[in-house]
């Protein structure tokens, strides 16, 4: 099993964490192998941000994702979506924030997820943690990785008094697939 995930926005979203914090936990908490890369604009907030993690159960020998292999894209702007969504495989999972992604294409075939992350992590008090809500839905929607394994990996990789609210943004993007799903 190998799994292909790209989070892309923009600098300040925290796409650069989410991906670390996916690596992080499929190796120390899942037992499986990862890969990470990372790419931002010179200005970082603000302009272009990737994270992209390979997840699998076997070693990795090309630690990139791969054009028209992508199994998830988790999009935070509509820039985002526009330049990356040709590279989700057919079939795939494509995540994205309605009020941040106002022009959604049709046609394209792979299932459209859309989670008002944004929106729920200002609920939470800290607009910050919409990549956090971002896991969570992931999580919860690919079952790539163990929620526990996640909610670990939040914990030993955000700043420090910043845990609870991370992983309640966790938990709030898991019951809003729940919600959105019927589950």
């Amino acid at each position: 099993m190998r799994k292909e995930i790209r989070l892309a926005g923009f600098g300040g979203q925290g796409l650069i964490l989410a991906g670390i914090v996916l690596g992080r936990a499929a190796i120390m908490h899942a037992g499986m192998e990862a890969a990470h890369r990372q790419s931002y604009g010179t200005e970082a907030r603000g302009g272009a941000s990737r994270s992209e993690v390979i997840i699998s159960d076997q070693a990795i020998d090309y630690p990139a994702v791969i054009s028209g292999k992508n199994d998830v894209l988790i999009a935070m702007a509509g820039t985002a979506l526009t330049r990356y969504i040709k590279d989700v495989k057919p079939g795939g999972i494509v995540i994205y924030d309605p009020d941040l992604v106002l022009d959604v294409p049709k046609g394209i075939d792979a299932t459209f997820y859309g989670i008002r992350a944004a929106a729920i992590a200002e609920r939470l008090g800290r607009r910050i943690v919409a990549n956090m809500v971002m896991l969570g839905a992931l999580t919860e929607l690919t079952h790539i990785l163990p929620l526990d394994a996640v909610e670990k990996a939040v914990i030993s990789s955000v700043k420090a008094g910043t845990e609870d609210l991370n992983l309640k943004a966790i938990n709030a993007g898991v019951a809003e697939v729940k919600g959105l799903v019927g589950v």
